[in-house]
C-alpha cells in the first residue's frame, strides 16, 4: 500500500493531533461568540475556497469554511491546489492509496482518481504531490469529514476551462465536494494588499472571471477561475466567509499575504 507522507507537518501546521484539535476548537469558540447570524453555519456547501499558509496565519479563515463543509456529509473530498515547488504541465492526480495526516490517515479514492485520468487526460506526477497547498487542507478534512475519501489534484500550466470541466463532473455527484486552495496577494503593504484582494473578492462573489483578471494576484487563480466557471454553469452562489491578512497574526503591515474563505451553495 502506497502512502502520501505528510511533507510539511511541523512547518505549516503542528505534528500533534492534540495541538491541531486545540487550534480548531479555539477558532470555533471565537466564531460562536462573534457571529451574529448563526444560520450561515447551517449551510451545505458544494465547494469551498480556502487559504494554504501556515496555520498561525490562515487556519482561522480556512476553519470557518471547513466547519460549514461538514454539513455536506460528503463521501468524497477533492482537494485542488497549485504546484509551488515542481514545474508541472497540466494537472496531476494523486495515485497513492492513503494520505497521511497527524489526525490519522485518509483513504484516497483510487477509482475516482483513475476515472479523472482517463476521462480528462490528466496524469500522475509523484514529485508534484509533496505540495503544501493541498496538504494543509487534509487535517481539516480528517477533522470535519473524517469518514470521507479524498482525491488530491495539483496543477501547474493548466487551462481554467479544462479544470472547470473536471470540477463540473465532480459536482454532478451529490456526495462529492470540492476544495479549492489559494492565497491572495503576496508581500505588499496592507493597504495595497487590500486593494488587490478586493478585486479577487468581488470577482468571486459575483462569479465574474473577467474581473478576476483586473488585478487579482491569487497564487491559485487558475483553480479559482475554474471554480467560478463551474459555479456559474451549475448555478451555485458564492458567499465570502472570512477575509484577513497575515498582519492579523504577525503585526507586520509592510509585507502581508491575503487570505479568504468562500463557500459555494445552491
Amino acid at each position: 500500500m502506497s502512502v502520501r507522507k505528510d511533507a510539511v507537518a511541523g512547518q505549516f501546521y503542528p505534528t500533534s493531533k492534540e495541538e491541531i484539535e486545540k487550534m480548531f476548537a479555539h477558532y470555533n469558540k471565537i466564531v460562536d461568540e462573534a457571529i451574529k447570524d448563526k444560520r450561515v453555519l447551517e449551510l451545505k456547501p458544494r465547494a469551498i475556497i480556502v487559504p494554504h499558509a501556515g496555520y498561525v496565519y490562515s487556519a482561522f479563515t480556512a476553519n470557518i469554511a471547513f466547519r460549514v463543509l461538514k454539513n455536506s456529509h460528503a463521501r468524497r473530498v477533492v482537494v485542488i491546489g497549485p504546484s509551488h515547488r515542481v514545474y508541472l504541465q497540466g494537472t496531476s492526480v494523486s495515485e497513492f492509496d492513503r494520505y497521511e495526516t497527524p489526525m490519522g490517515s485518509l483513504k484516497i479514492d483510487r477509482v475516482l482518481a483513475d476515472t479523472l485520468i482517463k476521462k480528462f487526460g490528466l496524469h500522475f506526477q509523484a514529485d508534484a504531490h509533496a505540495e503544501h497547498s493541498t496538504e494543509v487542507q487534509m487535517p481539516f478534512v480528517k477533522e470535519y469529514l473524517g469518514d470521507s475519501q479524498v482525491v488530491e489534484l495539483v496543477y501547474g500550466a493548466e487551462s481554467p476551462q479544462n479544470l472547470a470541466k473536471v470540477i463540473e463532473y465532480l459536482l454532478e455527484d451529490e456526495e462529492t465536494v470540492v476544495v479549492i486552495s489559494t492565497d491572495l496577494s503576496h508581500y505588499y503593504s496592507i493597504n495595497k494588499a487590500k486593494e488587490l484582494d478586493t478585486i479577487c473578492l468581488e470577482a468571486i462573489a459575483t462569479l465574474n472571471t473577467q474581473e478576476l483578471h483586473q488585478g487579482c494576484e491569487a497564487c491559485g487563480i487558475i483553480g479559482v477561475e475554474a471554480m467560478l466557471i463551474a459555479a456559474k454553469k451549475l448555478q451555485l452562489k458564492a458567499q465570502i466567509m472570512d477575509y484577513r491578512t497575515s498582519a492579523d497574526a504577525s503585526g507586520d503591515k509592510e509585507r502581508v499575504v491575503g487570505y479568504t474563505s468562500v463557500i459555494f451553495t445552491r
